[in-house]
């Protein structure tokens, strides 16, 4: 049971990590959008930034929806993470 428990918060990370690279990207708008390494990215992480987006919009120029889905991201871990300990 560790085991699965390990694997799933290292999916966490990897999607939290996915994240912080979407956001990065969003900073450097002149590279290529169709890469196929980009694309993959953006492809992941827009459902998830989707939702916080439809209900937090850009104020001006900022865009705080990512911020609040890494937030989210790492209370979803934290309560899944804790649920499987306690099962275990």
């Amino acid at each position: 049971m560790g085991i699965i428990i390990t694997a799933i918060d290292v999916a966490f990370q990897v999607y939290t990590w996915l994240l912080i690279i979407r956001i990065l990207l969003s900073w450097a708008p002149r590279l290529n959008p169709y890469h196929p390494v980009i694309r993959f990215i953006y492809e992941i992480t827009e459902p998830f930034l989707g939702l916080f987006r439809r209900i937090i919009p850009p104020f001006g120029a900022i865009d705080f929806s990512p911020i609040i889905a890494f937030f989210v991201l790492q209370l979803i871990r934290q309560i899944v993470i804790g649920f499987l300990w306690r099962i275990m």
